[in-house]
């Protein structure tokens, strides 16, 4: 008798009146693994007025030539509307591929068109690369914490998701060998590595350039792809660009990019850069995912690079983000009770905050709401459950101000569970291990 997903029951039995979803019985097995994001179920309460969101990482697009390109896209469309209209290749423009390289090049990646494919954001690479690699049970590493978009891709996939320990200096080499050896051990052997070397989301920090070395020996010698994840890369604040992982080992590392931090989300064009065989295989499973990648928004974006100083547009998201990162660190520094500690960004967006021994930031998130302020447990970047001391906090899209009024609210609300503890003593933080099943906190 075939059963399916946790139901016990024939999966041809009809559906009744009390199945909550009349589908139900004819998932696959993978969906176990999809749930929403605590990002996403944010969104509701956070983009109200009267919150101050610390939680999302929007970039401030305020800041973009929004009349310019207004006038270019209108000439664009004049112009070249009937191949941005019209279908295109499954690996993207021949113009934009080339740009791409250009891009890349900042960080010492050496490329050739022809290995990179154009995707729907990089959210999208980072689906096909997994798709491509793992079977249901394959082992991937990944730091802790790492990104929850990741995450939740890979436990679409049935992937098991073993965290290795980061620090101030990024991914921790030592961790990662004793990972590495201890998976040997039980004769298992990891598809790939995934890390974001730069400004790391959530924990904001950047891995030493001796240590990116150190991970692609490592990975090199016990055959394990590495998969560089750097939408951040641009977005320093102390006039340095990393070498990317890419430049070093163009045989081993897999790079994924994306025009979101640097221009413009919505457009959702992001890229991944593979050795060349790994290369056919993704355009493969890009085919059968969109059949090709959006025209439009490609023609957009390749036209912004040709004809405006999309340099100077980094320079000044950098100064933007640089000033917002300033008024959050002064205003944590000036807020928060004793206990408390945080990393110290040099770019990208996120602030990765440590509460007092005995808080739970995912208990006390409801109290933050209703304090008009939220953020982004620290739970939705592990695959195990931890993470109930930290949160995530965003500085790139409300002004200064605004954020520095967000931490007097979050300080408040950590005051008064400092307060109940206390009086009432501490709350074991809840642990789940595994893929969290859909609850209505993250629906």
């Amino acid at each position: 008798m075939n059963t399916r997903g946790n139901d016990n029951l024939p999966s041809n039995r009809p559906p009744t009146q009390r199945d909550l979803d009349p589908h139900l019985r004819r998932y696959a097995q993978r969906t176990v693994g999809m749930t929403a994001s605590e990002i996403r179920a944010l969104f509701a309460v956070a983009s109200r007025p009267e919150v101050v969101s610390l939680a999302g990482g929007m970039p401030y697009l305020p800041a973009l030539p929004l009349d310019s390109l207004a006038d270019e896209l209108a000439q664009m469309v004049s112009s070249e509307g009937m191949a941005a209209l019209q279908y295109g290749s499954a690996q993207g423009t021949a113009q934009l591929r080339e740009q791409i390289c250009e891009v890349m090049a900042l960080e010492g990646v050496r490329a050739h068109a022809d290995d990179v494919t154009v995707t729907v954001g990089s959210q999208m690479a980072l689906d096909m690369v997994t798709r491509i690699f793992c079977d249901p049970g394959d082992v991937v590493l990944a730091e802790a914490p790492s990104y929850v978009g990741a995450l939740t891709t890979f436990a679409s996939y049935q992937a098991q998701v073993v965290q290795v320990a980061m620090d101030d200096d990024g991914l921790v080499p030592g961790k990662l060998e004793a990972a590495l050896d201890a998976l040997a051990a039980q004769g298992r052997t990891p598809k790939f590595l995934y890390t974001i070397p730069n400004f790391h989301n959530p924990a904001g920090v950047t891995m030493a350039v001796q240590r990116r070395g150190e991970v692609l020996r490592l990975c090199a010698e016990h055959r394990v792809l590495v998969v560089e994840d750097n939408p951040y890369g641009l977005l320093g604040f102390e006039g340095k660009i990393y070498p990317a992982m890419r430049a070093s080992d163009p045989d081993n590392v897999v790079y994924l990019g994306s025009f979101s931090k640097t221009f413009a989300p919505g457009l959702r064009v992001g890229w991944a850069l593979a050795p060349h065989a790994v290369r056919e295989k993704l355009v493969l499973a890009a085919e059968s995912a969109t059949l090709c990648p959006p025209a439009f928004t490609q023609f957009v974006v390749s036209r912004y690079l040709a004809q405006h100083d999309w340099k100077g547009q980094v320079k000044i998201y950098q100064e933007v983000y640089r000033e917002r990162r300033d008024a959050m660190l002064a205003a944590l520094a000036q807020h928060l009770p004793p206990g408390c500690t945080w990393t110290h960004p040099t770019g990208g967006f996120y602030v990765w905050l440590t509460v007092p021994e005995g808080l739970d930031t995912k208990a006390m998130l409801p109290r933050a709401v209703t304090e008009r302020v939220a953020y982004v447990p620290g739970t939705a970047f592990y695959a195990d459950g931890l993470g109930s001391r930290q949160m995530r906090l965003s500085f790139c899209y409300p002004t200064s101000e605004r954020i520095v009024e967000g931490v007097r609210r979050l300080a408040a609300v950590l005051e008064g569970e400092l307060e109940l503890q206390r009086t009432f003593g501490s709350v074991r933080p809840r642990t789940v291990f595994g893929p969290q099943s859909p609850s209505p906190d993250t629906a």
